[in-house]
């Protein structure tokens, strides 16, 4: 009786290739960027829930404060890497023009500045 041969599988295979490691880092900031969405919604809940003593406490946390900090720079480094895709992804015709991809990444990075700058506005400012 004979038996087939197999390769043996790379586990490695997407540190090979700049492009690939940065298309597995970005699906696994994925995870990070689930849990800044659960995170705020544990907050919306305490908010509306009353819970907002045993929220700050839980926040305030060294541990908590680490994974946040985390999800903060996989979740920068996952929007980022998502906006430089847009152009390959969408192409946008103006009677019959193609846009370059660099004004499509600029104006995709300029509304994610002005839209987080609205808001930090409102979120920062005093009473």
């Amino acid at each position: 009786m004979t038996t087939a041969y197999r390769a043996g599988r790379d586990r490695l295979w997407f540190a090979r290739s700049r492009n690939y490691t940065v298309f597995v880092l970005r699906e696994l900031t994925s995870v990070f960027v689930a849990w800044s969405i659960v995170f705020l919604l544990m907050f919306v809940d305490a908010v509306l829930g009353g819970g907002l003593p045993e929220f700050a406490a839980l926040a305030a946390q060294p541990w908590m404060i680490a994974i946040n900090v985390i999800a903060l720079a996989a979740t920068v480094f996952h929007t980022v890497t998502f906006l430089n895709l847009a152009p390959k992804a969408t192409v946008v015709r103006l009677d019959g023009w193609r846009v370059p991809a660099w004004m499509i990444q600029g104006g995709n990075h300029s509304a994610w500045a002005l839209i987080s700058a609205l808001i930090a506005y409102f979120v920062l400012r005093s009473p």
